[in-house]
């Protein structure tokens, strides 16, 4: 199908300004009321059960569905991807969200992170999936719903695609989309304001230690060292176990960290063993910035001071050495850079956890633009030979991942959807944006993020504390609604 450009707005129309209206009125308290029910489905994806075997999904799916018809929509579950649509114009444009979510401990949660809260923290709806994406998706619901109530003519099919495993494997969706036939023209309410056309390609660098036998087992030793929950969580939670400390390199432990008023440590006797627990503050992974890592502080508490090398001392070591509290990997070698647009390369430890293979650490990157994937991978390669070299420490294993930067900056429908959010607002400046998220809009056609998250404030997706503000969810509605009518008519 060949693009045509799609002219600038000078404002937005009064059909849409009338329906954005009516949709707040006549549906906030619903939109909320669906948002409750959606975010009671635990859909996270298990290593154990199959998406298609998972009631947790099938239910979910069940619910938009019913709910999708009764407010006189079409839907159609496609197994990975339900479609929900209006309209029946010949071109089409695709609103792209998900439905799975990340885990979250409940231990975390003033109430089940299952169950909307209304209540614990007045003007905030708490839940996972409140975000990202379950939020967005009853905001679109509603959307439309206002759209179709007022008879609003459109010229192109609006097609709300909603992806179930966004969080886990993108491999479903590239093989959906080979015989489906995609909107022209997409958005993604998967990310940020005002409109994203860029997003940092999700990479990782995974180093494995083996466990070694020890000279000598009645010297201070690391017998554990782990943290983190999942693979895009900056993690506010990690443990050390120290074997035979002396009262100096407790107290030395002690001080060092002392000097890190962010972190609380916790510090527990048992015995000949020395327990140090870390707790920092959650966030998404490619917001590195919000969060305060307890990997990385927890680390840098227990110093580098020559751990014996089995795989908790050489885990240690090697992120003091290579890694450290900092967030864009400026001690790792020359991997570190920045793009004038995009923005530096960042760098979070999200994980170290042991199994049958040793302890393995996940450095999460998100990288721009201006360095390209062959140069990175020699760069971290040659860090890693380099400080095994220095060190005498092998590791058993080495695994690097360079997704691709993402760029969108001349899709047609950018202007008009800087319009909307300049118009509801009032942010007359407001231009396009970066994001370190990796969102499906890398998969799609001329696709950018338009929300649901305000441009200086921190996505709370993926964090421990996800919400969402009543006023953005109902700012979001007006959007959303206005953004279909104006894209859907230009």
């Amino acid at each position: 199908m060949l693009l045509c450009p799609l002219a600038a707005a000078a404002d937005v129309s009064p059909a849409a300004q009338k329906t954005a209206d009516y949709a707040v009125k006549k549906y906030e308290a619903t939109m909320t009321d669906t948002l409750a029910e959606l975010v009671r489905f635990k859909t996270v994806a298990r290593e154990d059960q199959p998406l298609e075997k998972n009631p947790e999904f099938a239910g979910f799916k069940r619910t938009l569905c019913d709910k999708a018809e009764a407010l006189g929509l079409e839907c159609e579950d496609r197994g990975y991807v339900v479609i929900v649509a209006m309209g029946q114009g010949e071109e089409k444009i695709g609103i792209v969200t998900h439905g799975d979510v990340q885990p979250a401990n409940p231990a975390k949660w003033k109430q089940s992170p299952f169950e909307l809260d209304r209540s614990s923290e007045p003007g905030k709806l708490i839940a996972r999936g409140s975000e990202d994406d379950k939020g967005p998706i009853a905001t679109a619901l509603y959307a439309m719903k206002a759209i179709k109530d007022k008879g609003v003519p459109m010229k192109r099919r609006v097609e709300l695609i909603v992806y179930m495993a966004e969080e886990s494997d993108w491999e479903p969706l590239k093989a959906f989309l080979k015989d489906y036939d995609m909107p022209a023209y997409n958005i993604t309410i998967d990310a940020s304001y005002p409109v994203v056309t860029a997003e940092k390609g999700w990479s990782e660098i995974r180093a494995t230690f083996a466990d070694s036998a020890l000279a000598d087992k009645n010297k201070p030793y690391l017998s554990d060292f782990h943290g983190g929950y999942f693979r895009s969580q900056v993690p506010d939670e990690a443990h050390a176990s120290i074997v035979n400390p002396t009262p100096a390199l407790e107290e030395a432990i002690r001080a060092r960290a002392a000097i890190h008023p962010k972190v609380k440590f916790e510090f527990e006797k048992k015995g000949d063993v020395l327990e140090i627990t870390a707790r920092g503050a959650a966030t998404h992974s490619s917001e590195p910035e919000h969060g305060v890592n307890a990997i990385a502080f927890l680390a840098d508490a227990l110093g580098n001071d020559d751990w014996p090398a089995n795989a908790a001392g050489a885990t240690v070591r090697y992120i003091n050495d290579l890694i450290g509290t900092g967030i864009v990997a400026e001690q790792f070698g020359d991997i570190a850079y920045s793009d004038d647009f995009m923005g530096p390369m960042t760098g979070a430890l999200t994980m170290v956890k042991a199994d049958d293979k040793g302890v393995t650490s996940y450095l999460n990157l998100r990288r721009p633009t201006g360095k390209s994937a062959e140069l990175l991978d020699k760069q971290i390669h040659s860090a890693i030979d380099s400080w095994q070299k220095e060190t005498g420490i092998q590791m058993a294993d080495v695994g690097v991942s360079l997704g691709e930067p993402y760029r969108a900056d001349d899709a047609p429908h950018v202007q008009p959807l800087l319009e909307v959010f300049r118009h509801f607002t009032g942010i007359e400046d407001a231009g396009p944006v970066s994001i370190g998220g990796s969102t499906n809009a890398k998969l799609l056609p001329n696709a950018v993020s338009f929300g649901p998250s305000m441009p200086g404030k921190a996505y709370t997706g993926h964090s421990e504390h996800e919400f969402i503000t009543v006023d953005q969810l109902r700012l979001n509605l007006k959007m959303y609604t206005a953004m279909m009518i104006e894209i859907a008519n230009l």
